[in-house]
């Protein structure tokens, strides 16, 4: 199918990820409905789309006015003030109660998180390997990916992101924090990121063969953090990390992703290491 087959779409939360795809459609023939929380974004969102909008996602009057006339709905939620159940739950329960009136929509991309598969003591997993979020949050993750799969949509596509980074969140300026620190445990977790290019391509792709299911959005290159960091400081003459194992980590994912579904369904990635 065309990527311009259908050429009506909204980004229902236009946030980092959100404002780069809105910006990679510029001239492409969609047209574009973006929404914001924040009255002062609309003119920032006018800019790459024809409907800026700014609703709440647990507001089914405003999903309505969101949803007429779309044909493709971009989920791209971000926790607002670290409240997951507001930015994430409710939204999907808001949608899968106005949904059904729109039977013209075929399809609905959502963009998760890796996190949902929680700690696997390093194992690989794939979109088949059930999930075990271990804090209230993912928790939440995961209840809303499940409210999304079940909606009535044609295509449901659930993408599992890894830790973002790109322009405006460099690996450098990520990890600046904690040069010179000492951080608890080994730092031996599995450390699973996609930059932002792949995720805006993940998502035009899963647009223009219409997928369906989940689908582990993560590049191939996955390092322990420990190693990660290191090479960060020393590219780029920070202070090194040091590590205490006599305190226990803060991190409740160790994980590795496979990314070969995508790259089955034919998408290549853009920057599958960390350095080129």
């Amino acid at each position: 199918m065309s990527l311009f087959a259908m050429n009506t779409l909204a980004i229902l939360g236009c946030g980092y990820v959100g404002m780069a795809f809105a910006q990679s459609l510029q001239g492409s023939g969609y047209s574009i409905t973006t929404t914001t929380t924040r009255a002062e974004r609309l003119p920032e969102l006018a800019a790459v789309s024809d409907r800026p909008l700014q609703i709440q996602g647990n507001d089914p009057a405003a999903l309505k006015t969101l949803l007429t006339g779309q044909t493709t709905l971009l989920v791209s939620v971000a926790a607002q003030g670290k409240d997951y159940n507001s930015s994430y739950l409710a939204t999907a329960q808001t949608l899968a109660q106005v949904i059904p009136a729109f039977p013209q929509l075929q399809q609905v991309i959502y963009t998760s998180s890796y996190s949902v598969y929680g700690d696997q003591g390093g194992q690989w997993v794939d979109e088949a390997t059930p999930v075990q979020p271990g804090t209230a949050n993912t928790q939440i993750l995961a209840e809303t990916e499940n409210i999304f799969l079940h909606l009535p949509v044609p295509k449901v596509c659930v993408l599992r992101l890894g830790g973002i980074y790109g322009p405006g969140r460099e690996l450098e300026r990520i990890f600046s924090r904690a040069a010179g620190k000492t951080r608890p445990g080994t730092g031996l977790e599995w450390s699973n990121w996609i930059h932002l290019t792949d995720i805006v391509g993940a998502i035009a792709f899963a647009q223009a063969q219409q997928l369906g299911g989940i689908y582990n959005v993560i590049q191939d290159e996955i390092l322990p953090l420990r190693d990660l960091i290191a090479q960060v400081c020393d590219r780029h003459h920070l202070a090194p990390v040091q590590w205490d194992s006599s305190q226990g980590s803060d991190r409740k994912t160790n994980v590795r992703c496979r990314n070969q579904k995508l790259k089955a369904a034919g998408y290549s990635f853009k920057h599958p290491q960390f350095f080129p």
